[in-house]
C-alpha cells in the first residue's frame, strides 16, 4: 500500500501558493483495509475515506468509464490494481494531474510540471471530453491564475468547443453549474470565467441571455467592479445580470439554482436600475417615488440589504446616473428620523398611523432634495 499528495496540493505547493486542502491517493489497498486501520468511509459512488486524526481525505486509486451524457454518466472502478498513473490520467488538466510520494518523489506523468512553468492549462488525455463539467473547471482555473499569467492552450480549447457542439452541456445539472459559478466569482479574476465560457461557446448554452455581443462587456466590467472589494456572492450576482430586466434577471438566477438571497437582489438590482434611469431623466425628483423605492428596497427592515444595493449599483450604473444613489442615500437617512413612537404617543394606531408614517417620510424626503427641486 502506497500513499501519494496529489491534485491541488502540490499544484498549489510547486507555484509557491499557501496549500489550503490536501487530498492522498492510496495505491494497492482495500476498503476493508482501510477501515481496519482507523480510516472512516465517507463516498458513496467510489471508496474515499476520512484520516482517523487529521481528517483529510484519502480515495483508493480508481479508474473512470463514460457510459452516458453529462456529469453522471460514468462508472467507477476502484482496486488494488489501479496504478497512480491510471488514476491522474482521468484528472482534468495536467497542472492538477501530479502527485508527490511519501518520500517527497515528484510524479508527473503527464508533464505538469512543464505545464506549470508554461503558465498552460492543458487537458490530460481525450477523456476530459467525456466530462462537461470540466469545461466550467478550466474557465474557474483560469480565473484563479490569469493572474500569474496562465490561459487556456489552443488544443484545450478546441477541444471544449467541440464538447459544446456536441451537446454535451446541454447535460449539465443545475446545482453543479451554480456551484462552479459560485466559486468562480470569488477568484481573482472571475470576469476570466465567463470569457473562458463565452469564448468555447458554453455561456451561449448555460446563460444565454449574457452571450450576445456588447451584453457580456457590460456585465463583465460591473463584475470586475464589484469584485475589487470584498463583497458577498449575491452581490456579485447581481452586478453580473444589471444589464438584464428583473424578469429575465430573476429568472435566469433562479434556473441556475442560485440561493434566493441571489435572485432577490439580481432582481431588485435590474428594477433600480430601469427607475434610476427613468427619475434621471426627469426636471424634478418626486419624492413619493423615491419612498416608492425605499420601500421597495425593505429599507425600514433591512437596511444592510439596501447598503449592498447601493454598492451593486455603483458599479452597475453609468458614471452620470451614480450621483442620484447620493441623493437618495439622503433621503433614506432623513426618512430614518421618523419615530413612530413618538407618532403613537399622539394617539395614532392603525391605518392612521401607517399614513402619519409615509406624510412624515415623505415631508422628510422632500426637504433632503436638491435645492433645484423645491
Amino acid at each position: 500500500m502506497q500513499t501519494y499528495l496529489v491534485g491541488g496540493a502540490v499544484r498549489d505547493e510547486l507555484l509557491g501558493l499557501e496549500v489550503k486542502d490536501r487530498d492522498w491517493v492510496v495505491v494497492g489497498a482495500t476498503p476493508e483495509e482501510m477501515l481496519a486501520k482507523g480510516f472512516k468511509q465517507v463516498g458513496a459512488d467510489f471508496p474515499v475515506f476520512l484520516h482517523p486524526e487529521t481528517r483529510e481525505e484519502y480515495a483508493l486509486a480508481r479508474t473512470e468509464r463514460k457510459q452516458g451524457r453529462g456529469y453522471h454518466g460514468f462508472s467507477v472502478y476502484s482496486a488494488p490494481d489501479v496504478t497512480l498513473e491510471e488514476d491522474l490520467k482521468r484528472r482534468d488538466l495536467t497542472i492538477n494531474a501530479m502527485a508527490r510520494s511519501e518520500e517527497g518523489e515528484l510524479v508527473d506523468p503527464f508533464d505538469g510540471f512543464r505545464d506549470l512553468k508554461d503558465h498552460a492549462l492543458r487537458h490530460v488525455s481525450p477523456a476530459f471530453a467525456e466530462d462537461p463539467l470540466r469545461i466550467l473547471r478550466t474557465a474557474r482555473f483560469a480565473a484563479r491564475l490569469t493572474p500569474l499569467g496562465f490561459r487556456v492552450c489552443d488544443d484545450t480549447m478546441r477541444l471544449m468547443r467541440q464538447m459544446v457542439a456536441e451537446g454535451e452541456v446541454d447535460h449539465l445539472v443545475p446545482e453543479r453549474v451554480w456551484q462552479e459559478i459560485q466559486r468562480a466569482l470569488h477568484e481573482h479574476e472571475p470576469d476570466t470565467f465567463f470569457e473562458v465560457l463565452q469564448a468555447c461557446d458554453a455561456l451561449a448554452v448555460l446563460i444565454p441571455e449574457l452571450a450576445v455581443p456588447g451584453v457580456l462587456e457590460e456585465a463583465l466590467e460591473a463584475l470586475r467592479c464589484i469584485s475589487g472589494s470584498d463583497t458577498e456572492t449575491d452581490q456579485r450576482v447581481a452586478a453580473l445580470f444589471s444589464v438584464l430586466d428583473e424578469e429575465t434577471a430573476r429568472h435566469r438566477a433562479a434556473t441556475l439554482k442560485a440561493p434566493n438571497d441571489c435572485r432577490s437582489l439580481a432582481g431588485l438590482t435590474a428594477h433600480f436600475k430601469a427607475e434610476v434611469t427613468e427619475l434621471c431623466s426627469m426636471d424634478r425628483l418626486p419624492a413619493d417615488r423615491l419612498l416608492e423605492l425605499l420601500d421597495t428596497a425593505d429599507f425600514w427592515r433591512r437596511p444592510e440589504r439596501f447598503q449592498a444595493l447601493t454598492e451593486v449599483l455603483e458599479c452597475a450604473l453609468p458614471e452620470p446616473e451614480r450621483a442620484f444613489l447620493k441623493v437618495l442615500g439622503k433621503a433614506a437617512d432623513s426618512a430614518t428620523g421618523v419615530s413612530p413612537k413618538a407618532l403613537m404617543e399622539q394617539g395614532l394606531s392603525g391605518k392612521a398611523l401607517g399614513r402619519a408614517i409615509r406624510e412624515e417620510r415623505l415631508t422628510r424626503i422632500q426637504q433632503s432634495l436638491p435645492d433645484t427641486n423645491n
